[in-house]
């Protein structure tokens, strides 16, 4: 790695921007590292929803270059018994609270390198919040790897990550029972059904999927395969199955929510030519 580039930071947060506590970690971070890239994923992640943090940060992590340091404050837990840790895997290294969000983010893959945080091996001068974490440990943690040093020195190894767990669709011959586990900014309702497991249950039929107040009919490409204003069933960027409106917003329009169930059924060769005619 050049020293003299320090690799970028990400930050991830439900703090929004109103307050002044995503200032103060971005302060302290260019106090201790002048030269630091910080990037933001977002600071609208709602108050204390750690798999929502863990779903957006998956979503982006990969897209970014190896050595990367992605720091996360969704922190319901500051000040109790859980803790501050900072990892690496697959070349990316993260810092934040262990409350299962980074065991969602690597889907229970174990990371290459992982360390509790100490405030003192850190170099917090002193004694840190109780209530913000993130400006006293996490932040001075991220400047620390991005100025070059070794997770290592940031405190002990420990052997695992608090563990928590996505949902998992049920599927049989007959369909796919899913959820919705994402409403984007557009309204698009993203379910935890991915591409693979629809084609192998679907082998080619017919398809219907019930969610909210609507029935659909058949699977698009994109959303201009509707006319506008007209819900679509397709597969994301992501590669997981969306329900959408096209030019609208799906989850208003439909009466979907994060959490209802998805259920797609597959139509037999009698069902599907009774649905063209």
């Amino acid at each position: 790695m050049n020293r003299g580039s320090p690799p970028a930071i990400t930050l991830t947060t439900d703090f929004g921007t109103r307050d002044g506590y995503l200032a103060a970690i971005k302060g302290v971070i260019l106090s201790a590292c002048p030269n630091a890239r910080l990037i933001d994923i977002t600071h609208h992640i709602p108050p204390f929803d750690v798999m929502e943090a863990a779903f957006v940060l998956r979503q982006a992590a990969p897209h970014y270059p190896p050595h990367t340091i992605h720091l996360v404050v969704v922190d319901p837990g500051v000040g109790s018994e859980r803790l501050g840790v900072a990892l690496q895997h697959n070349s990316h290294r993260y810092v934040g609270p262990d409350n299962g969000l980074f065991a969602l983010v690597l889907e229970s893959a174990e990371p290459d390198e992982l360390v509790r945080l100490d405030a003192a091996r850190i170099g917090v001068s002193k004694p840190p919040s109780r209530t913000f974490h993130g400006r006293d440990i996490f932040g001075p943690a991220a400047a620390r790897l991005a100025c070059g040093a070794a997770l290592s020195d940031l405190g002990p190894a420990i052997p695992a990550l608090q563990s928590l767990h996505w949902a998992i669709p049920i599927d049989d011959t007959h369909g796919i029972r899913g959820w919705v586990v994402h409403v984007d900014h557009f309204g698009n309702c993203i379910t935890n059904i991915s591409r693979d497991l629809f084609q192998r249950r679907a082998a080619g039929r017919q398809v219907k999927c019930y969610v909210g107040s609507t029935i659909l009919s058949g699977l698009q490409g994109t959303y201009a395969d509707r006319a506008a204003g007209e819900p679509v069933l397709l597969f994301g960027s992501s590669e997981v199955l969306e329900v959408a409106v096209n030019q609208g917003n799906a989850a208003n329009l439909l009466h979907i929510r994060r959490g209802m169930p998805v259920n797609i059924v597959f139509m037999d060769a009698s069902e599907s030519q009774a649905a063209e005619s």
